[in-house]
């Protein structure tokens, strides 16, 4: 069978990332189809060599396109015109192949025509390596048999090829009846392009859309979109989400599209370089808008070429992989991945402002609607000299007088705090366009401290003002040190936010505990606050507390430093300088001793209260810690961590107030022992002194009375080989406490260990003990995965493993083979092991802190490998930060002794280390 003597044409050729022969080759296709059709003879035939040929063509095309990109990682335009080119020509072969050879109609009637037209992004000509191909059918009447056999044959071929199609069928006058009722359909033909087939045709679309439909409904529209927009945030979350959206995230590719289709419906623009002449934009602020759009194309282009399928979350191990395909590079104590993620967010809030200024003109045109309650009761408060209110926001009389004093670039957000308004975007772009005002001179100014405090004291609600300011560059300005930190992600799984979004967050965490919100939640903190403490040295140390991060250097000495000279420029004395440069230095101190060591044990709180040294000190580094963790993230801050918190910070302060001398180990046995005989008065005297007798001190020391009363029972009740199991979800410390008495064996912690892994419990804090009639009381915390109370329903099952491990019937080291796994996403992630030994911070027990990656089955492989090397576990206390966990023991050798000797922690060492690279490897396998 002869091929027709047209030849398909060249689509329009743009800048492309290679030369469009390497792309699709035209010559060579036609001239195989030709040599093809030659021995083919049945439709079914000519089909299967068509799509032969053509696969043959895509996959060279996608090849050397993937490898141009790669060489040129930035070049994200000519990417996506290369893709749309190659998509462009294998569109049209298919409709040649469909409408010449398959089903030629040399002479059609006037209801055989057809044109194919792109819409939606591969009509605007943006295409992503794996992109949907959206295309619309278009007859002048209804459908006719051999257009439905054109565009069947047509749409089998591109499904051979293995492209998403997503197609329609329609006669211009359904185009105008389906876009009038669905704005989705609208956006799409917004951005029609024409293709092959009726050329005629398709401009009787182009025009009857503009005068039918489009004219007149801007309003309708813009809403519509605008609507979509809030909806999708919503969803996909806001601008700093840790694994964001590229496409539909806040600040992502679908913000700047939102805004271009608005724009062309409005406007009737061709590009986004137009509204530079509609003095919607700037040149600098299209420039934004340029840089934005290619690197967030980049972004995408190459998170599908990794995923090898359409793909737009950047997960973890996504952000690790495009980070590298983008030349990013370890640099000054940062990983690659973490620079690429701030220059992610930096572009986000970029296309952030870019909106935000595109809608005020819009506003200004009254093309967006105004919210009817605001027409209705629109407010009008008192603004001060200089200042007006347009639409209900804080605007500038006028923009010379505004600029003449420098201070004025702070008063607009102070303003804006006093009135509860938000500023108008137009005050806005002259702010950051001025930046350079904010000098040497304003930050040294007293009236510049002034208003500076005020914003952060006076109005309740300082977030406000320091989110928009860090946003518009202000707060960098006024504080240069900020300016490093600005979008600077920290790349683990334990913190939600940006390192200065979370230091907003801590902030408007302060403000919400002194406003009264949080007394339930947070009663010593609040307490704390209404007593009173020096809010400036407060704010200005939370505001600093991370200003260090980013650099090789402990970023809590560093931060210090900064503050030395930090607080004095904001006009601080020397001795609240002093205080704010110790707070600080040791503002993960309260978290780290609270969660990391044993507060039960009285060297703990001692070496916490020595370190302090005031209650003053110590009320303003509580205060501090809540936020700090509070600010973390929304799920960070638990009951657990309130319970731990508020019993350092307890005992700490009854030892600064009545002298540490209180704190011995004689005074707290003593107390227990009284209040277990209270609890359980109605015991025969003579049980009663058996089981104060029976323990060791350590045992009095560490635990509740609740739980002294719980051991006593089932220590009275327990019979020879018997294993006894409470169950008791304690929910105010959001963990369920798990107590074991059975007879003493070597290993028993770690076999306990084992088997609570094994049913998906996560243990936050041990405590093994041992009478003096040789009976084993452990007390276990545990959570489920998501840091809750382990379910009851899910606690039979968890006797049943810990029976069967402790009978022999399951060997937790085998069962860890299919279970100890780490999650693909959460394989980027690089926690070095640190082992650090300490025989200070317990007056009987050395202190073995192990800080490395977290897995389900690394605290039975510690526990093991101590058993194993005869070393005793009194108690072990468990910090979980994301990936990363630190695993502290509180451990004696076999003849009670603490671990001296360099030699002995050495060996240790090496076997803990050898049993986590053991456990990791069978992790990752």
């Amino acid at each position: 069978m002869a091929l027709s003597v047209q030849q398909i044409d060249v689509p329009t050729v743009g800048d492309l990332i290679c030369a469009s022969e390497q792309i699709f080759d035209t010559q060579a296709f036609n001239r195989d189809l030709t040599a093809a059709l030659q021995k083919a003879s049945t439709p079914a035939d000519i089909r299967s060599q068509a799509v032969k040929i053509l696969k043959a063509q895509q996959k060279k095309g996608r090849a050397e396109i993937a490898e141009a990109f790669q060489n040129h990682p930035f070049e994200a335009r000519p990417m996506t015109r290369a893709y749309t080119y190659l998509t462009d020509c294998l569109v049209k072969s298919a409709l040649h192949v469909a409408q010449e050879v398959l089903h030629p109609k040399p002479n059609p009637t006037a209801s055989e025509h057809l044109a194919v037209i792109a819409v939606g992004g591969y009509g605007r000509g943006e295409m992503a390596p794996f992109s949907d191909v959206d295309l619309l059918f278009l007859t002048p009447y209804k459908i006719t048999a051999w257009a439905e056999s054109v565009i069947e044959s047509m749409l089998y071929i591109l499904w051979d090829l293995k492209l998403k199609v997503g197609h329609a069928s329609r006669t211009v006058a359904e185009c105008l009846r389906l876009g009038a009722e669905d704005f989705t359909i609208r956006t799409a033909m917004l951005e029609h392009r024409y293709l092959a087939g009726d050329e005629a045709l398709t401009q009787d679309l182009a025009d009857r859309l503009r005068t039918e439909l489009f004219s007149g409904s801007g309003r309708e529209f813009v809403e519509a979109k605008l609507n979509e927009r809030e909806a999708r945030h919503i969803k996909h979350g806001q601008r700093y989400v840790v694994e964001p959206n590229v496409k539909e995230g806040k600040g992502g590719l679908r913000d700047l599209q939102s805004l271009y289709w608005i724009a062309k419906y409005i406007h009737s623009v061709k590009d986004a370089a137009d509204l530079v002449g509609l003095d919607v934009f700037t040149a600098d602020e299209y420039r934004g808008f340029v840089a934005a759009e290619n690197f967030l194309w980049a972004v995408r282009g190459h998170l599908h070429l990794i995923n090898n399928r359409a793909s737009e979350q950047l997960t973890f191990d996504m952000q690790v992989m495009v980070a590298e395909a983008m030349g990013y590079e370890d640099a000054r104590g940062r990983r690659g991945v973490e620079i690429f993620m701030q220059h992610f967010f930096l572009h986000a809030t970029e296309v952030g402002d870019l909106t935000r200024i595109f809608l005020t003109k819009l506003e200004a045109d009254h093309v967006k609607a105004e919210p009817i309650l605001e027409r209705i009761f629109r407010r009008r408060p008192k603004v001060r000299d200089g200042f007006k209110v347009m639409r209900n926001r804080i605007a500038l009389k006028d923009d010379q007088s505004f600029l003449s004093d420098k201070l004025n670039l702070l008063r607009l957000f102070e303003e804006a705090l006093r009135t509860g308004m938000l500023i108008h975007p137009d005050a806005m772009r002259l702010v950051k366009s001025n930046l350079h005002l904010i000098d040497d001179d304003v930050r040294a100014a007293p009236e510049a401290r002034r208003i500076f405090f005020d914003l952060l004291l006076k109005h309740g609600n300082p977030e406000r003002a320091l989110r928009r300011m860090n946003e518009l560059g202000v707060l960098s300005a006024f504080l240069p040190e900020f300016e490093h930190i600005v979008a600077m992600m920290q790349f683990n799984m334990y913190h939600s936010y940006t390192v200065d979004e979370h230091i907003i967050q801590c902030i408007a965490n302060l403000a919400q505990i002194e406003r009264g919100e949080l007394e339930e939640d947070l009663p010593v903190a609040s307490s704390i606050l209404k007593r009173g403490v020096d809010r400036k040295v407060l704010y200005t140390a939370l505001l600093i507390h991370d200003i260090g991060k980013g650099r090789p250097e402990d970023h809590s000495i560093l931060g210090a430093q900064m503050a030395r000279k930090i607080a004095p420029r904001l006009g601080l004395s020397k001795t609240d300088t002093d205080t704010v440069e110790w707070l600080v230095r040791y503002h993960l101190l309260m978290s780290d001793m609270a969660q990391k060591r044993d507060i039960a044990d009285p060297r703990t709180v001692r070496d916490f209260a020595k370190a302090v040294q005031t209650v003053k000190r110590l009320d303003l580094l509580c205060v501090l810690t809540v936020c700090d963790i509070r600010g973390v993230g929304p799920n960070t801050w638990n009951n657990w961590k309130a319970v731990l918190i508020r019993a350092l910070y307890r005992q700490t302060r009854r030892a600064l107030e009545t002298g540490l001398e209180d704190l011995n180990r004689e005074n707290r046995g003593a107390e227990a022992k009284r209040a277990l005989r209270e609890a359980l008065s109605d015991w025969p005297r003579k049980d009663l002194q058996k089981e104060t007798s029976r323990h060791y001190d350590p045992y009095w020391q560490a635990l509740h009375v609740t739980a002294h009363v719980v051991f006593a029972q089932m220590l009275r009740d327990v019979k020879d080989d018997e294993i006894l199991i409470d169950l008791h979800p304690d929910d105010d410390r959001d963990a369920t406490r798990v107590c074991f008495v059975m007879a003493d064996h070597p290993g028993i912690f770690a076999r306990l260990a084992g088997a609570l892994a094994l049913v998906g419990a996560n243990v936050v804090d041990a405590r093994s003990y041992t009478t003096k009639d040789g009976m084993v009381t452990d007390a276990y915390w545990i959570q489920d995965s998501d840091g809750n109370p382990y379910d009851a329903a899910r606690l039979p099952r968890l006797r049943q493993m810990i029976e069967k491990t402790l009978g022999g019937e399951v060997v937790a080291r085998e069962a860890f083979k299919s279970r100890d796994k780490i999650k693909k996403r959460e394989r980027a992630f690089k926690v070095p092991t640190h082992i650090t030994f300490d025989n200070d911070g317990s007056e009987i027990y050395t202190i073995i802190e192990v800080d490395t990656r977290d897995r389900p089955g690394l605290l039975y492989d510690l526990a093991r490998t101590l058993a194993a090397a005869n070393v005793y576990i009194a108690n072990a206390v468990i910090a979980t930060y994301g990936e990363q966990v630190v695993d502290t023991f509180y451990v004696k050798d076999m003849f009670g002794l603490k671990y001296y000797s360099q030699s002995k922690q050495r060996t240790l060492e090496k076997k803990l280390r050898q049993a986590i690279d053991e456990g990791v490897e069978r992790a990752s396998a």
